[in-house]
């Protein structure tokens, strides 16, 4: 079957692979789930793997299949598989088991490994291809009813995590209400963490460069949150503004941003780094005054990546209520279709070179 590849190392590698189609019995114990994939999101980690910043092939490959956001239905199932049945849709957690204690319970997104196993970026082999076959307790049902916002509920998950391990860390607080919150960026996370705030009933402020109107200010708006275009306001002037936020989520990928966010949190505070930096880039921070600030203020800085099955549900759930609550805008998000697997060079192009792609994603297969 055909699959969308790259050769870890070598940069726009990216190409089209023939791999066999996986097998119930692949997966021991009954326990295998067989996916006919029907859609695959890519972003700016399938372009960073492409420019071979990260990423490497399970041991015995020389290629690397891409795509860690997943939409699919299931076709087949073992003999102890109870969780869903042919025909449900689902998708699938990104993150696989190591072998620290965290791996073993479960959360395979908190291992304390230096080396780490995620399907479509290192060491396991992704979703854009036709078919995949996994252990039922990395499927993750989608309700039909969410089936129109297929590829987002990966994103989500991050997003869904993010959140809640702030709330989860501020537990040392006794008591933590937060009221204002920044979201930097209005890429996919950036957007759906507005949702999540919004849902817990923050006043939330979502910053991008762009200016008003643009799609990604018609999404904010339409969540009742406010969108602030950093052309015309400075994170510094919105914080004389609104006061200092009590939560900042930081969703650009911009290493800059990220540490500037340090310098505007207020007392009791969390700030979330959720982009990851592939590059290089060296930036000067006031280094002294944000650690005066940290340990004075009692802050603190907590960094999130993927996501296990916990979040997965979480994020289905508050999709679930997004879509009650605000009906119609999420699908906003999903902005650039591409048809099959074999327009895998307009795909990438998309992610390089197209500003206004908000989110990427291949039609794999019809139901």
């Amino acid at each position: 079957m055909k699959a969308v590849a790259v050769t870890p190392g070598t940069p726009n590698s990216v190409h089209l692979e023939e791999i066999a189609k996986p097998t119930l019995d692949q997966v021991p114990n009954g326990n295998g789930v067989l996916v006919k994939v029907l859609k695959v999101g890519v972003d700016a980690t399938d372009r960073e793997i492409n420019d071979a910043l990260y990423g490497n092939a399970p041991t015995g490959d020389k290629h690397l299949v891409i795509g860690h956001e997943c939409f699919g239905i299931v076709e087949a199932v073992g003999d102890n598989v109870r969780r869903v049945k042919p025909g449900d849709y689902v998708t699938a957690t990104v993150r696989r088991p190591g072998g620290s204690i965290y791996d073993m319970i479960g959360t395979n997104d908190m291992t304390s490994e230096e080396e780490y196993y995620e399907r479509g970026i290192n060491l396991r082999h992704g979703f854009l291809t036709e078919y995949f076959v996994d252990e039922e307790e990395y499927i993750v049902r989608v309700p039909e009813g969410l089936k129109h916002l297929h590829v987002l509920q990966e994103p989500m998950s991050c997003a869904a995590k993010a959140v809640h391990q702030a709330y989860e860390a501020q537990h040392r607080m006794k008591v933590w209400r937060p009221s204002v919150a920044y979201v930097l960026g209005a890429g996919q996370i950036g957007l759906l963490t507005t949702l999540i705030l919004k849902l817990r009933g923050l006043e939330v402020y979502t910053l991008a460069r762009g200016e008003a109107p643009n799609l990604k200010a018609e999404i904010v708006t339409g969540l009742e949150a406010n969108y602030i275009s950093t052309r015309e306001t400075s994170m510094a002037e919105l914080v004389k503004i609104t006061g200092k936020p009590d939560l900042i989520v930081d969703a650009t990928g911009s290493s800059q941003l990220a540490f500037e966010s340090m310098q505007h949190l207020g007392h009791n505070g969390v700030v979330v780094w959720t982009g990851i930096t592939g590059g290089d880039k060296v930036t000067e921070v006031p280094s002294d005054s944000i650690n005066l600030q940290f340990v004075l203020g009692n802050k603190l800085l907590l960094g999130s990546v993927n996501a296990n099955r916990n979040h997965f549900e979480m994020g289905i759930r508050d999709l679930a209520l997004g879509e009650m609550m605000y009906p119609g805008v999420l699908e906003k998000i999903l902005t650039h279709p591409v048809d099959g697997l074999d327009n895998y060079k307009e795909m990438m192009r998309l992610l390089v070179e197209d500003k206004d792609a908000l989110k990427v994603f291949v039609n794999v297969a019809n139901e």
